[in-house]
């Protein structure tokens, strides 16, 4: 909470109408209780859980992991101006040239995961005891 209370108390986002907060589904934002008490410490804030298997977060990750390499490092900055502007300036030329990650998951290759856990839930349903297959040991002092 304490990036939350920063951001949100600073404009433009304490005057903005809504400000999305993208999540994914860490315990400390897990669930209604979290989006709860957001919404309860800032009426214009929206959390955004991502789906559990979000790819499109890995978009964002891929991203951030491009201006580090492209604009951050070497870290040779004087002021957090400069930083500031070289990262708008990386913005607005990736935003030009940029396109759209290739992702290899298919919906076949959905289609082939969704069976495979299938397949492995009927196979752990079968393998559990029911009660009449356990047997009990006879104890060393009945002998």
């Amino acid at each position: 909470m304490t990036l939350v209370e920063k951001v949100m108390t600073s404009e433009p986002y304490s005057s903005a109408k809504r400000v999305f907060w993208v999540v994914d589904n860490g315990s400390s934002h897990r669930g209604k209780a979290a989006a709860d008490r957001l919404t309860a410490r800032f009426p214009n804030a929206v959390m955004i859980h991502t789906p559990v298997h979000a790819s499109w977060l890995n978009q964002v990750e891929i991203y951030f992991s491009i201006a580090q390499r492209k604009v951050v490092s070497p870290n040779d900055f004087t002021s957090l101006d400069q930083v500031e502007d070289r990262l708008t300036v990386f913005a607005r030329r990736y935003n030009q040239t940029a396109r759209p990650f290739e992702w290899k998951f298919t919906p076949a290759d959905l289609e082939d995961l969704m069976a495979r856990i299938e397949r492995h839930e009927q196979k752990e349903h079968s393998q559990q005891p029911t009660g009449r297959d356990h047997q009990t040991a006879a104890s060393p002092a009945a002998a």
